[in-house]
Order: C-alpha cells, then structure tokens, then sequence
C-alpha cells in the first residue's frame, strides 16, 4: 500500500502553491494529466487582483461584490480580499518578480469593472506562464504526470485516497488528505480558451460519488477571443486589453457597447459577452477588436505574446484589428467547499481553486480575481491540514473496481456535446435549449459508454439542470424564452 500525507490532483496555481506550502518533510504527491504547462494558469494572460492597502479593501470587495450581481458570499469575498496582499507578499519574498515600473515600484493596471489600478502582472501579458513556471521552480515534492484520477477512495464519509488511470494501468494510491485542484469544465464547450485537458472529469467523479456540486450552471464567457483557428481551445485576447485602451467595434467602426451599458468597453465581461452576442444577432455584422490606441512601441512590450501571435496570423498589430467572438472561460461554480477548503460532506477531502465553489465569485467573477482565489484558498488549505497533522488514521484498503475507462466511439459523442453545450447552454439560453440538452445529454448517458466519457456527461447534465433550475437571469446566466 503506497501511502503519502498529502495527495494534491492537479497542477495549476492552487495545486502547485499547496505543495509550495506543504513542507519538504511532508510525503506529498501532485498528480497531473499531462504536461505540467497543459492547465488554465499557464494560459492565463491577465494578471493577479489584490487589495493594495487596507484603504482599498472594503473598495475591492465591493467591486468583486457587484461584479458576483447579489450571489456573492460575503465572508468569502473578504477572505480573499483580506488576505490578498499576505499571498502576493509571499510569492515576492519567495523570488517571484510582478512587473515593475521605471522607480522599481510594482506596476499595477487597470481591468474592466475594478474601479482602481489594483491588477499585477508578470512579463507583460504572460502572467500565468511566469507564476507557473515560477511555483514548479519552489516545488519539492513527487510528481505524477501523464495520469488521471478516476477514483476517489471514500467510505464512511472520509477520504482514504485514491485512483489513478497511470498509462493504461489503474492503482490505488492513498493519502492522509486529498486535495482536489483540477481545474474547471473547458472541454464540454466547442469554442473554449482553457487548456485542453480540462474536461470536468473530477466533478462528474463527485456527482457519482455523492460530493455535491454548487451553482454549475454559471459559466463565465470571455468577450474578446480569437476563434477563426481549427482547435478547440481559442487565443485569448486578455481583458487587460481593454482595461488600457482597446476598442470593440463592428465592420464598420461603430463602438456599439455604449448602446448596452454606460461603462462600453468597461462593463464586466458577462455584460460585453451578451452585448457582443446580441448586437451580432441583431446586425449580422462582425465584431473586431481594435488597438488603434496603443503606441506601438508600447504596443509590444505590454502584450508581447499576444503581439507575436496576431502578428503570425498575419494581423498587423496595433494597426489593424482582429476579428472576435465570446468563448467559454471560466466554471464559477464547482464542488462546494468552506472557507478553509474543506469538502463538508468528505472528512480530509478539500477542493481549491476553479474546481471548487467557495461562493466567492457570485454570478459573475471579477476580472483577475480567480489566480488570486487559487493562491488565497490554497493556503487557507494547507493550514487547516497542518493544524490537524497529529490526527491519526487508519488506512482501509480498498479493492480495483472493473471498469472500462473509454471506447473508441467516445470521441465522435465528446464532440457532440461539446457541440450541444455550445449550441444551447452557452451565453443566452433558452427553456427550449436547456430542455432540448438535457434529453440529449440523458440519451449519451443511457447508450455504451466509457467512465471519462460518462464523467463529463454527468457534469454538464448538473450544469443544465442548475440553468433549469434558475429561471430567472442573473449575473452570468441569462434565460430567455425565445431569442
């Protein structure tokens, strides 16, 4: 029996600043399916939302508040707040380094619905990547790469570890704590900025296991996303974008969004989704995003990857203007957790970062607040697991169950619901399409299928139930009865 302190699923910021704050004596594992970069914190262009000082606390917090439109938890809201400039201070003690203006000082920026400079950012537009590379850097602990969990070993409500697909082969691995950080529900959608094995599998894990799931029905859509490629995972053109000056426009030059909210390019990023939405429904025109008010010198060393890659496309950047549209980014809801991480209904099991729902981000999630959340909520973990390490347990050995992972034709029913997904549960939906996708994902379900596979149905028939459930629109969610 293969026994470790802590198991932690998931190696993105919250998975890897968990074990950054595990200490070194700890037997800590971090399971990861892939390549270690193949997670949402490696893609992420924005940057990290914090409270500069004590003055701008209750002003972050109230941002955040009417960015989450009434759903907000209020205590969690100020857990992250509060505790914000605590896990920027540590990342900078420990040798991260956020950019910096000429005088050396940390250079903060402005996104759409804070209302002060407050965002940090790492190496221009490639904040995740550095962070990323950064907290791997820090790391001290075992990693398992290449392999998935496709169990969680439970009895009488505790965790005792758990399963892992590892090429081909499954074992049971078994932990003191487990701490879930895999990340959000990408892959369900057609259009979709996360990285590409970011399939909900863990949540459809949960609902077979019992472990509730929280309000999954709000999804959060990027407005600004690069989609005219073949891949399923589109380029993100980062809120911070507009945060400095970008302009969205139709074909004609016409900046519409003024006709949908006072605040245009400003507004919070559900709101420019739907605008965006609405105004092409209406007008059949394209829409661009327009840099025009960028310096080009600027232009590059602000955005140096998004200026590489536009310019690679062929897109002479600041100058001319991209074509967009809104794409699935980011799960609000997740696998219902406390304060301190906690899954409440699983002793020594946790959840953390965008796989979980702290309630922190309401309906609606504040541009740049979601690294911080993995980073505040990681260490909120850790501590609680620290301060119960003199609890002993007994470990159960629990037996493999027989199980066929996946078939060959999972692949042709995965791009079917992807496509349902998009098609009826994306940025306005309506009873009909919810209706409709409920029949069909119940209709996948019942046919031969595999467990993954199995997983992500069960995890996007709790999305659309949650969006059934929820007649009236808010936040992120928006029903209407036709369209």
């Amino acid at each position: 029996m293969v026994q470790y302190d802590v198991i932690i699923i998931g190696a993105g910021v919250a998975g890897l600043y968990a074990a950054m704050k595990l200490p070194k004596e700890k037997k800590v594992l971090i399971i990861n399916k892939r390549e270690t970069f193949k997670c949402n914190t490696f893609y992420a262009q924005g940057g990290v939302a914090l409270a500069r000082d004590a003055e701008d606390i209750p002003v972050h917090i109230q941002d955040t508040l009417d960015a989450g439109d009434g759903l907000c938890d209020k205590e969690a809201v100020a857990v992250l707040s509060q505790y914000s400039r605590e896990v920027i201070d540590d990342l900078v003690a420990h040798g991260f380094a956020f950019d910096r203006d000429d005088a050396g000082e940390l250079l903060y920026t402005k996104e759409a619905a804070h209302s002060c400079e407050r965002i940090l950012h790492a190496g221009g537009d490639a904040t995740g990547r550095y962070l990323h590379h950064f907290l791997l850097s820090q790391n001290e602990h075992a990693m398992l790469g290449d392999a998935r969990v496709v169990d969680l070993l439970i009895k009488d409500g505790a965790c005792y570890g758990v399963t892992v697909l590892d090429h081909r082969e499954r074992r049971n691995l078994y932990a003191k704590d487990v701490i879930i950080a895999s990340g959000g529900v990408g892959s369900l959608f057609e259009f979709h900025t996360n990285a590409p094995c970011i399939s909900a599998d863990i949540q459809g894990l949960c609902i077979e296991k019992g472990i509730p799931l929280d309000r999954m029905e709000m999804l959060q859509f990027h407005p600004t996303v690069f989609v005219n490629s073949n891949n399923a995972q589109k380029m993100l053109l980062t809120e911070a974008l507009r945060g400095e000056g970008a302009t969205i426009e139709d074909e004609n030059g016409k900046r519409f969004l003024f006709e949908y909210d006072a605040r245009g390019e400003l507004a919070s990023r559900d709101i420019v989704s739907k605008s965006i939405y609405l105004y092409k429904k209406k007008t059949g025109l394209q829409v661009y995003l327009a840099f025009k008010n960028f310096d080009v010198e600027y232009f590059e060393k602000r955005f140096p990857n998004i200026c590489k890659n536009l310019r690679a496309l062929g897109f002479n950047v600041p100058t001319q203007r991209v074509p967009i549209s809104p794409a699935f980014h980011y799960a609000i809801g997740g696998i219902r957790s406390n304060l301190k991480g906690r899954v409440p209904s699983v002793k020594n099991l946790y959840a953390i970062g965008e796989v979980a729902s702290t309630r922190v981000h309401g309906a609606n999630r504040l541009a740049s607040n979601s690294l911080l959340e993995g980073l505040v909520f990681a260490k909120r973990a850790v501590t609680d697991i620290l301060e119960q390490e003199d609890v002993e347990k007994d470990f159960i050995e629990f037996a493999l169950e027989k199980r066929v992972m996946s078939l060959k034709e999972d692949k042709v029913k995965k791009d079917q619901l992807r496509r349902i997904m998009w098609e009826n549960v994306s940025i306005i939906r309506t009873k009909r399409g919810l209706n409709d996708a409920f029949e069909a994902i119940n209709a996948l379900l019942n046919e031969n299928i595999g467990t993954l596979l199995k997983f992500r149905l069960l995890t996007a028939r709790n999305i659309v139930q949650g969006a059934i459930a929820r007649e009236k629109s808010i936040g992120v969610h928006t029903i209407e009865e036709e369209i």
